[in-house]
């Protein structure tokens, strides 16, 4: 992806900023904000730009290398978070994204990098063609498939910089789509040098939890919609037009931009505005669940969070349900800013269109416009825990007594074929038979489900603390690894401390120990260096290991 090299400040402030000798000249006439006013979004872009030029060394910046605004925090205090996403040579950089923090004033205070990594290539010229990384792309998700005839295939390289693995390096970036035997869609992320052909790093491309209307899952709920003549849309106009629709069974594959086909989203319509049955013999009950868990999720981050819409800009998302042929899973894609449900096998799963499922897949929205976390090792850990733990909050803030707050993942999805009644368990992780309850060295070689499972412990604890205790009904009993007793600050305590680590200090490498100076670092922020919570955020994060 290519970057306009602007000459003017306020052009470079919501572009990004190349660093030629015009750009460091523009930046450095900018305004500075005013000191009586909080400062808006476009002023702490201006202010970042000049913080930019003027650290330029420090933040490994050069005249090859451009940046463009990913996402702006300005908090209460008047404070500034502008994340970055960098290029080098005008190819997409991973691992080069950063924060920069400027103090109320505009002035620099710190920033935090995903790699310090110099980037200096002899050349943007691969060894490997894009059409031999494109088979070696599609190789892998046939392997990572276990030999299943999959059908379909295609694969779309990027050239990138590799800076997340070492060294910096040239690398094709591949996305690899297909579709299985049953006809759902598999998905896989590549990444192969471009000098040797080796593969660095390989990770699924579709983010899963194997995991008034009538629902399935949460009773009889209130929906806004929309009247269309005599009849109504189930779509909702509060907020941001996010609307469901039936995707009949048919499945797609518009994934990075690749179209093999496309599901249909035909928006559910009704005659006197009283949705569903509760059961599945009426597609729209599911609809009505995927409607209701939007927004519970919309109405979370904005009450509790400040955020107005999955990107913060206030545009609704879409639903799809019933998608696929006994589909067991539930994604979020940026592709289409949309979430789709499957219907489950009815034996494993039944419709995967629970509410924290829900909150958990469109948290990966909210994850994928803030700290971007990559999906493999341990920064794809904290992308599933993160999804785990908001949305688990979402599902606390609804209050919804069919449905109440727990700290199990997609309990009411499962059926007596999986074998167990929940598919992670925050409390104690490794009672789902595979999740991580410590950290240790090889937790990044784990799926990203089961690694995890550090951070949601970690999350539990902070929220309610070690030993044994039953809350809503259920029984949990939370060991630590030190031996220690810890102490809960509460779910909203936990939900403050852990999104503004997200949207403030993590990066897309972000890791365990990462994630424990990033927390800190927001606790410290909300209720000071040394206060109850902060020494709480520490005691939770010895007590996975993680010091």
């Amino acid at each position: 992806m290519s970057r306009t090299r602007n000459t003017r400040a306020s052009r470079l402030a919501t572009a990004g900023v190349a660093l030629t000798t015009a750009t460091l000249l523009a930046a450095a006439l900018s305004p500075a904000a005013h000191a009586d006013a909080r400062p808006t979004r476009a002023t702490a872009i201006a202010n970042a730009a000049q913080a930019l030029v003027q650290h330029a060394t420090a933040l490994g910046l050069t005249s090859t290398e451009g940046t463009a605004v990913r996402d702006v925090i300005v908090d209460k205090s008047g404070t500034q978070h502008v994340r970055y996403d960098r290029t080098y040579r005008d190819l997409p950089v991973l691992g080069g994204d950063f924060v920069v923090h400027l103090k109320s004033d505009g002035a620099y205070r710190s920033a935090d990098r995903a790699t310090r990594s110099r980037i200096s290539l002899a050349s943007i010229v691969p060894d490997v063609s894009a059409p031999k990384a494109a088979d070696l792309a599609v190789n892998a998700l046939r392997a990572a498939n276990l030999g299943d005839a999959l059908k379909q295939v295609r694969a779309k390289p990027e050239l990138v910089v590799d800076a997340l693995h070492g060294t910096p390096k040239l690398a094709w970036r591949t996305n690899a789509v297909g579709k299985d035997s049953l006809g759902n869609p598999v998905a896989r992320t590549v990444l192969t040098d471009a000098r040797t052909g080796a593969q660095i790093d390989a990770w699924d491309s579709i983010e899963t939890a194997t995991g008034d209307g009538k629902s399935l899952y949460s009773g009889t709920v209130p929906l806004e919609t929309t009247q269309s003549g005599s009849t109504y849309n189930l779509t909702d106009p509060t907020r941001g037009n996010t609307y469901t629709g039936d995707a009949a069974n048919k499945t797609d594959l518009c994934i990075f931009g690749i179209c093999i086909s496309r599901a249909p989203s035909t928006v559910f319509t009704d005659a006197d505005n009283h949705w569903g049955t509760g059961a599945t013999s009426d597609r729209s009950s599911a609809a009505v669940d995927a409607q209701y868990g939007t927004n519970e999720t919309w109405d979370y981050y904005k009450n509790v969070h400040g955020r107005n819409g999955i990107a913060g800009d206030g545009k609704g998302s879409y639903n799809r349900v019933h998608y696929g042929n006994s589909y067991n899973n539930a994604f979020w894609d940026d592709s289409c800013f949309c979430m789709t449900y499957g219907d489950g096998d009815g034996t494993t799963f039944g419709p995967l269109v629970a509410l924290d499922v829900a909150g958990h897949e469109m948290t990966h929205g909210v994850t994928s416009k803030t700290a971007a976390l990559t999906y493999s090792g341990e920064s794809g850990g904290l992308n599933e825990a993160t999804s785990d733990i908001l949305g688990t909050l979402v599902e606390w803030y609804a209050n919804n007594s069919s449905d109440p707050g727990d700290y199990l993942i997609g309990e009411k999805i499962v059926r007596s074929g999986f074998g167990k009644t929940a598919l992670r368990y925050m409390d104690q992780p490794s009672k789902d038979g595979s999740s991580a309850d410590y950290w240790s060295s090889s937790v990044g070689n784990l799926d990203v489900h089961y690694s995890s499972g550090v951070a949601n412990h970690f999350a539990y604890l902070l929220a309610e603390g070690s030993g044994a205790k039953t809350i809503n009904g259920v029984s949990y009993n939370s060991p630590t690894y030190n031996g220690s007793t810890v102490t809960g600050i509460g779910r909203d305590k936990l939900g403050a401390i852990w999104y503004r680590a997200l949207t403030v200090y993590m990066t897309s490498s972000t890791n365990y120990a990462g994630a424990r100076t990033a927390t800190l670092n927001a606790a410290k922020d909300l209720y000071g260096n040394g206060s109850t919570e902060y020494n709480a955020v520490a005691a939770a994060w010895s007590a996975v290991n993680v010091n």
